[in-house]
């Protein structure tokens, strides 16, 4: 357990620093006299930044090894976590909130990578990542309530000094129990700084337009001028990177930084995909039934992160019911399964209104909360399971990268439609509709998958 402990926690900060700092920001406000503009980006400058070096990070994790990486990441995030916690003005604040996204970016892809190197049995590496999945869950649930408590009793401050113990905790295990794994290889193929450059330049336009498209709106020009230069730099990078890897098999010596035959992978792409639709049904519709119990209920922060815990904790169930049924399915059963539970919740909030009673909405917050973590528990080791090891880093990215895609579109797509409907629940139960069409459709697509491994198991010897 001491192995997957140090991993776990390593996610644990990255999913808990997602929500925690959100309950923060009224006395980040006053503290040090923040404007909008700025408390945005204390908000979405550390997701911009771990989507958009997500892909570097993984090949890093590949090339010059998983554990080295991981420590990396773990040492970037608790310095910017220091230098968050004694910052004097928004500017450096912010700074640091980026640097943590660098340091994210660096530990999640490096700590599957690790997870499937010290777990080589399949049954075992499917407990492992269901327990993996679950704390992420646990993280990501408590960190409205964890941000509360601490804002209350110590300050704002007090939500990012938390996170020192426990990077120094995560340091200490890995460096005693998981292995420093091989040596870079020699005569390994150089590297790809063009394709580097333009991956980084292009998710991190991509991201930040899609976070700028929720407050200022999707005709925004600067919205339209970050998204427009994201599609072009991605298209761009596509194109190099097939260009590297047709002429690494004419014995060219560089390596691509994202092999286009990862996707030629059977299930890889499918799996991928549903990642960015249960990312843009779940954490879109989050982000308004956080508005909906602040400003239709009247709710407080830490009551409406109460409020929340029935969906965002259902990790504690899903981790136990994944590792039971993929111990005899394999992991897309579940996944069908937790996305068509996933579609039923979202219909569940379409008669919410303004004074519906709490327990009606109990049910919309479990099967969304249950479907969603088993969904994405599921994927995760799908994407494992379907891929070399010695690709792990840069496959466990590209899944990473699909579902903050997915959760950036969801929150500024769903945020738009509250903002433009003509009332508040009219926009949130239009919503509701699109989620569960995206998990629907997920779940056609879990279950083509489920034809696929049964088709190629009857195949005869």
């Amino acid at each position: 357990m001491a192995p997957l402990l140090a991993l776990s926690l390593g996610y644990f900060l990255v999913m808990l620093d997602v929500t925690v700092v959100n309950v923060a920001i009224p006395d980040i406000r006053t503290s040090l006299g923040a404007g909008t503009s700025a408390l945005q980006w204390i908000i979405d400058g550390y997701s911009t930044l771990f989507a958009g070096l997500l892909l570097l990070g993984g090949a890093l994790a590949d090339r010059v090894g998983h554990r080295r990486t991981f420590l990396a990441g773990l040492a970037v995030f608790t310095g910017a976590s220091l230098a968050c916690a004694l910052a004097g003005s928004p500017g450096p604040l912010i700074v640091g909130r980026l640097a943590q996204g660098a340091g994210a970016a660096l530990l999640v892809p490096a700590s599957l990578g690790l997870l499937q190197a010290t777990h080589p049995d399949r049954a075992a590496r499917a407990r492992a990542v269901a327990v993996w999945g679950a704390v992420a869950s646990v993280a990501f649930g408590a960190g409205p309530v964890v941000g509360g408590l601490l804002v209350a009793g110590s300050g704002w401050r007090a939500v990012f000094w938390l996170n020192l113990p426990v990077a120094t905790l995560a340091v200490a295990l890995t460096l005693r129990h998981l292995p420093p794994g091989a040596p870079p290889r020699r005569g390994a193929p150089k590297g790809d700084p063009f394709g580097q450059l333009l991956g980084v330049v292009g998710l991190v336009a991509l991201a930040g337009g899609l976070n700028e498209a929720g407050a200022r709106g999707w005709t925004s020009p600067l919205v339209l001028t970050a998204c427009g230069l994201g599609v072009a730099a991605l298209t761009t990078f596509a194109a190099v990177e097939y260009a590297i890897e047709a002429r690494g098999r004419a014995g060219g010596r560089r390596a691509p930084l994202l092999p286009p035959s990862l996707f030629r992978i059977p299930r890889f792409a499918p799996t991928a995909a549903i990642g960015l639709l249960i990312s843009l049904g779940y954490y879109g519709m989050l982000f308004l039934t956080t508005l909906y119990f602040q400003q239709e209920r009247g709710y407080g922060a830490l009551a409406t992160g109460l409020a929340l815990l029935p969906s965002v904790c259902m990790g504690l169930v899903a981790a136990p019911l994944f590792s039971r049924l993929a111990a005899r399915t394999g992991p897309y059963p579940p996944m069908a399964a937790g996305l068509a539970l996933g579609t039923v919740g979202f219909l569940g909030w379409l008669p919410a209104g303004p004074h519906t009673p709490y327990p009606v909405l109990l049910f919309a917050l479990v099967a969304t909360g249950l479907g969603q973590t088993l969904t994405a528990i599921a994927a995760t080791a799908a994407i494992i399971d379907a891929t070399p090891a010695t690709g792990a880093g840069v496959a466990s990215a590209v899944f990473n990268v699909s579902r903050q895609v997915g959760s950036a579109v969801g929150v500024a797509l769903f945020g738009t439609l509250a903002t433009t409907a003509s009332s508040f629940t009219d926009g949130l139960r239009l919503s509701a509709g699109l989620a569960a069409t995206a998990f629907a459709a997920g779940t056609l697509l879990a279950l083509a998958l489920v034809r696929q491994r049964d088709a190629r198991t009857e195949l005869p010897s």
